[in-house]
């Protein structure tokens, strides 16, 4: 039997198996004691994200499956022996909550490598350098990630000459947080070949002073002149870097990481380390495309439920611009701050739409970065020429479900584009609360009416699937509810031009952290909402961050996480 025909039967029997689970129990309801639950969670408060019955007292979960949800007094017959009974004590209960858009081996690596998150200045910056360079032998590479200058003063990129100061034999690289620019010291650009002559590759760019010299600083495509001189990481590195991201995120509470983009390698690692019990976490993974590993998966199909549901690998990830921050992002008009750019196009439009084409025959699913209202322009124009390309009968088959990554910046008058394709909006609530400090710079205040447009695009009848691009951001599921229902900073400031009308509702932000990413990932039958039928994923908070001020949802902390009805972490 084929791959793509094993896959796809798999496919209808988790679309079938939550309807068949659902009619064997409600034979059995008001017959006397239930089967006994493996687990049962009473105590607390149970958001549901099920618009029917949004609130309940217990839950009961058989087999990985939700069996009950209701009363405390109903959960009782589902009590036996063996069963693991436990008490909440006034906590609050959630289905498994899901980052919507990460990127999982660089969160692993993050916290192995120079994690420059929180860096104050650039003298902080060159600080924590030449702490690392006192511990690394001469020669050898410094990487890290994760700085950004918008909260420095003065707001300004570092350079070649702030790095050489403490390293001028190390060759350092360093990441800005977006991912979308870095700045090499001197020892780097000399390996790499960079100089005053150096052309950028396209999509990219090299920052020079008014002398005509590299100041070290490369963007987005530009990266990869330094990047291929790093040495690769080793297959030891890489399976550290798994087993911290997925600690990290079961601490943290999630369920499940949507992985934006990789590579087949990455596929063959997970499986292992499924088969062999030592990951929990699940992952719906995306290959990195039009070339290589997404060709693959048009070949082969999508692989779709394994391990009792945890890897699917159905998306293809592509990339249309850089970020707003590196005045990357394409714009329909110039930026505010630097009237001679309009940012970048990292993809040639006509090297994409004939994989579109061929991806939306195949059933395969698109997930595209796009940050400003110029790539958000293209995306939704070249998603609609796929569309008008294969037979409506086809397309409605295969349930395309694409994806805008981060749709940041959107002209107004495309926003109701996104209902009208089908095309879901994948935003980062984290960036909305960091950009205010400079997208007023970067854009005026115009173009501001099309940023981060949650509220706009939820009255539309479009479903948010909210992410947190970590390592780009932290990675926390409060700091995204908490961003989403206050559009303010961590210090609970913003002001009247970032739109506070455009802010979510709490209902809204838990269905964009639960629900509607599980109907992104076509798991919307599985899993996001905690209904009989449904795999037993939850994630119980020490607070109830549906009521609590917005203040103290950044307080709140994940006590429980359970995954398939099994507890994968208790604080």
């Amino acid at each position: 039997m084929s791959h793509l025909i094993k896959n796809r039967l798999s496919e209808i029997a988790h679309a079938w198996r939550p309807v068949l689970y659902t009619s064997a129990l409600f034979g059995v309801v008001g017959c006397g004691p239930a089967e006994p639950a493996d687990l049962i969670l009473r105590g607390g408060t149970v958001y549901t994200a099920n618009d029917d019955s949004p609130v309940a007292e217990a839950v009961a979960v058989t087999d990985g499956r939700i069996v009950y949800v209701g009363s405390e007094s109903g959960v009782t017959r589902y009590e036996g022996p063996e069963t693991e009974v436990l008490d909440l004590t006034g906590r609050t209960v959630f289905p498994g909550f899901v980052d919507a858009h990460a990127h999982v081996l660089g969160i692993g690596f993050r916290e192995m490598t120079l994690n420059l998150e929180g860096t104050t200045g650039i003298d902080d910056l060159v600080a924590k350098v030449a702490s690392r360079v006192a511990s690394t032998p001469s020669g050898e590479w410094v990487t890290g990630r994760g700085w950004i200058e918008t909260f420095w003063e003065p707001r300004r990129f570092p350079t070649r000459h702030d790095l050489d100061k403490v390293s001028p034999n190390n060759p350092v690289f360093l990441t800005r947080a977006d991912g979308h620019a870095g700045v090499a010291n001197s020892a780097a650009l000399r390996i790499a070949g960079i100089t005053r002559s150096s052309t950028p590759p396209f999509g990219g760019d090299i920052l020079k002073d008014q002398a005509g010299e590299p100041t070290g600083m490369v963007i987005d495509r530009a990266q990869g002149l330094v990047g291929r001189h790093i040495p690769n990481r080793n297959a030891d590195d890489i399976d550290r870097a798994l087993t911290l991201v997925g600690e990290r995120s079961l601490m943290l509470g999630w369920t499940q990481l949507q992985d934006a983009g990789g590579s087949w390698d990455d596929v063959s690692l997970l499986r292992k380390r499924y088969g062999d019990g030592s990951f929990k976490l699940r992952v719906y993974k995306a290959l990195s495309g039009p070339s290589g590993p997404a060709q693959r998966l048009l070949e082969e199909g999508p692989i779709i439920g394994e391990f009792d549901g945890r890897l699917s690998v159905r998306t293809v990830k592509l990339y249309l611009d850089g970020a707003l921050g590196s005045r990357g992002a394409a714009l329909l008009a110039p930026y505010s701050d630097a009237p001679k750019t309009t940012g970048l196009l990292t993809s040639e439009p006509d090297s994409i739409r004939p994989f579109l084409v061929r991806a939306l025959e195949r059933g395969i699913q698109v997930e595209t970065h796009a940050i400003g209202d110029r790539a958000n322009r293209l995306l939704l124009d070249l998603y609609e020429e796929a569309f008008a390309a294969v037979p409506e009968s086809l397309r409605a088959e295969k349930d395309p479900r694409w994806r805008d990554e981060h749709t940041q910046i959107v002209d107004p008058a495309d926003l109701p584009r996104f209902v009208a394709l089908g095309v879901i909006p994948s935003m980062q609530p984290s960036h909305a609360i960091g950009d205010l400090h400079f997208a007023p710079d970067r854009l005026g205040s115009d173009r501001l009416a099309g940023a981060y447009a949650w509220h706009t695009l939820i009255t539309s009848g479009a479903k948010i699937i909210a992410g947190s691009d970590a390592p780009v951001e932290r990675g926390e599921p409060m700091i995204e509810f908490y961003a989403a229902v206050a559009r303010k900073d961590l210090a609970g400031y913003s002001d009247s031009l970032w739109h506070p009308e455009q802010a979510m509702t709490r209902q809204e932000a838990l269905k964009a952290l639960t629900l509607w990413p599980a109907y992104a990932a076509f798991e919307e039958s599985e899993r996001g909402s905690i209904v009989v039928g449904k795999w037993g994923d939850f994630s119980v908070l020490d607070a109830d961050i549906m009521t609590i001020s917005e203040a103290e949802i950044l307080k709140t902390t994940n006590v429980l996480t359970v995954i398939n009805g099994e507890v994968v972490y208790r604080r």
